[in-house]
């Protein structure tokens, strides 16, 4: 299957690319599925209520989208609670692409797609 890359993938700089690098590198590292020790602090609330579409949301960006990705990834114990706050940055990318790769057949790109979205909404 040929998959073409989305303009927003084509058009990104150098430096987002280079952060894509590092995070699919520390993807592949051992221990990288979903972390056991991750609990939501004392007295918070695990809801997730930012955001319930499903558009694409990718590396860069911040807002409800991202708060809502990152807070199901805490949820499903890929992302710590402290990282929840709503800027895409390398340490949600890398957990995207661990949330990916444990969830075939989801490709482990750290683009948030439909598929991606479905599956966070499903796990």
């Amino acid at each position: 299957m040929i998959r073409e890359t989305p303009p927003f993938l084509r058009t990104a700089g150098a430096s987002a690319l280079a952060a894509l690098a590092l995070a699919t590198a520390l993807a592949a590292a051992p221990g990288a599925s979903a972390d056991e020790s991750n609990a939501p602090p004392a007295g918070s609330s695990p809801v997730c209520a930012f955001y319930d579409g499903a558009a694409p949301t990718v590396f860069g960006e911040q807002g409800d989208r991202v708060s809502q990705v990152q807070c199901m990834l805490a949820n499903r114990r890929y992302l710590p609670w402290e990282a929840v706050n709503g800027t895409f940055d390398t340490r949600t990318l890398t957990a995207v692409q661990r949330f990916q790769a444990d969830h075939p057949p989801l490709v482990p790109d750290g683009l948030v797609g439909p598929q991606t979205w479905s599956a966070l909404w499903r796990a």
